[in-house]
């Protein structure tokens, strides 16, 4: 398969199941989430639909299969950060390192700043040391991606019987203007309800 070949395209909740079995190994295996248990399909597939009241879900695909996903959420749940947005990226075992996430982030990128979100904010697992539930990629490709750190939060995070830190990075994608354009629903989410 070759970087060509990748298919971006908006999730559906339909994907729930696919994209479900894509997170559960970070879930059981990894300190990336610090989630503890594997949600249910229809919780997975009420998340989706959540997110797709407001923002975008997107999937890369080989053109059948879901190589990974990401989106983005609601950073706060206040008026004033509207123009700010949590994102989150998964790949399917084996899919790492091809490039597929740079184009999922790219493609999540130029959407949200069609809503005119300006501030991409990324909240990741950080272990002081790595092991073998938590490495610093994470941390790695925001930074190949223009994301700055701008936050740590020591010893929050308590999973496998060790304490990991998160730490926050972020990156502007739009220019800070006044008065502020107003941030736009998802054109796609339209199409999903």
């Amino acid at each position: 398969m070759s970087i060509k070949d990748i298919y971006i395209r908006n999730v559906t909740p339909d994907d729930a199941e696919e994209l479900l079995k894509i997170y559960a190994p970070y879930v059981e295996r990894t300190a990336i989430t610090f989630e503890y248990e594997v949600p249910t399909l229809e919780e997975f597939r009420g998340r989706i639909c959540d997110t797709l009241k407001k923002y975008p879900y997107l999937a890369a695909t080989d053109g059948e299969k879901i190589l990974g996903y990401a989106y983005i959420g609601c950073f706060k749940g206040r008026a004033a950060y509207d123009w700010s947005a949590e994102t989150t990226i998964y790949l399917a075992e084996g899919q790492k390192r091809k490039g597929i996430g740079k184009i999922l982030y790219k493609a999540l990128e130029d959407a949200a700043a069609k809503q005119n979100i300006l501030n991409l904010n990324a909240c990741i697992g950080y272990p002081r040391e790595e092991d073998e539930y938590l490495t610093k990629a994470s941390v790695l490709f925001h930074e190949r991606m223009g994301y700055r750190m701008v936050g740590c939060f020591h010893n929050s995070g308590y999973k496998f019987d060790r304490w990991y830190d998160m730490v926050w990075m972020e990156k502007f994608i739009g220019e800070h203007t006044v008065p502020a354009k107003p941030v736009l629903p998802y054109p796609e989410a339209e199409k999903t309800e």
